[in-house]
């Protein structure tokens, strides 16, 4: 299983070097924009209903405030092409590849977002998020100033190609991660959760010109840190460094993911 996980990076590597060949769509316009912005929301399992819901209100609600509204406003172009993405081993496009430039665009995205859906994603692949990610900003009809990948999680990866080869082809694309890890500790597979989980994203997944971590410790900060994370990424401010509170100094183990999931199903024989 160990042998097989290293070996699917050069794979990882090759499909993204296929998705970059293939490039935009010969027969459409380009559209310049301030920014391309992959939002990837986890949805995996060990999230309950109640809490894949307070994500969709949540980021609902933050892309119809006044303050996101302001962000956009405040660029060169005055707009923003944007992404809804829910992710576990698997990917789900829930709002395609849209232009927001008036409020009333931004409550249209948002409006999006309310439709009830049960995605019964399973396991958590961060790796595979990113190449699907960086496929949808190469493969879009829009030229961004700036191109991100904003991914939220409640684990490390644990499934497919390692975390720091996925991150590391996206970053050799010009295209910057930043992380908003979710530090809650509870759901149905909390033995899976690490403590540190901000720092596993400070050093395995976030990378690129004014990369940055927001954490979350509790559900009722939800809002106000994807708030604070939209306005930080569409706008393109610097954050400060107390947006990355380091609960540890030594670096991480980046297959710390995979070695829980082997450990504790490979013990009961089975890898599921």
């Amino acid at each position: 299983m160990i042998d097989r996980l290293r070996l699917i990076p050069g794979l990882l590597a090759v499909v993204l070097a296929l998705t970059a060949g293939a490039g935009r769509p010969a027969d459409a316009q380009t559209v310049e924009v301030d920014l391309e912005l992959v939002l990837m929301v986890d949805v995996s399992r060990s999230m309950s209903q109640a809490e894949l819901e307070l994500q969709r209100r949540g980021y609902a609600e933050a892309l119809g405030s006044t303050e996101v509204f302001a962000a956009v406003q405040s660029g060169l172009l005055q707009n923003v092409a944007l992404t809804y993405v829910e992710w576990a081993g698997t990917q789900q496009v829930v709002v395609d590849w849209r232009v927001v430039t008036t409020r009333q665009d931004l409550q249209d995205f948002a409006r999006q977002l309310t439709t009830k859906q049960d995605p019964g994603l399973r396991r958590t692949s961060i790796s595979g998020a990113l190449a699907f990610g960086a496929s949808m900003i190469e493969r879009n009809q829009y030229a961004g100033l700036r191109r991100v990948i904003d991914i939220s999680g409640d684990g490390p990866n644990n499934l497919g190609p390692g975390v720091t080869f996925a991150r590391d082809d996206v970053l050799a694309r010009g295209i910057t991660i930043n992380g908003l890890p979710l530090m809650t500790d509870d759901g149905a597979y909390s033995q899976f959760n690490l403590p540190d989980l901000d720092v596993y994203y400070q050093s395995c997944v976030i990378g690129g010109p004014g990369a940055f971590v927001i954490p979350v410790v509790q559900w009722s900060d939800f809002g106000d840190a994807v708030k604070r994370k939209l306005v930080l990424e569409i706008a393109g401010y610097e954050p400060d460094p107390q947006v990355i509170p380091a609960q540890a100094r030594d670096p991480r183990d980046c297959r710390v993911g995979e070695k829980i999931w082997e450990d504790f199903f490979g013990s009961r024989g089975f890898l599921p």
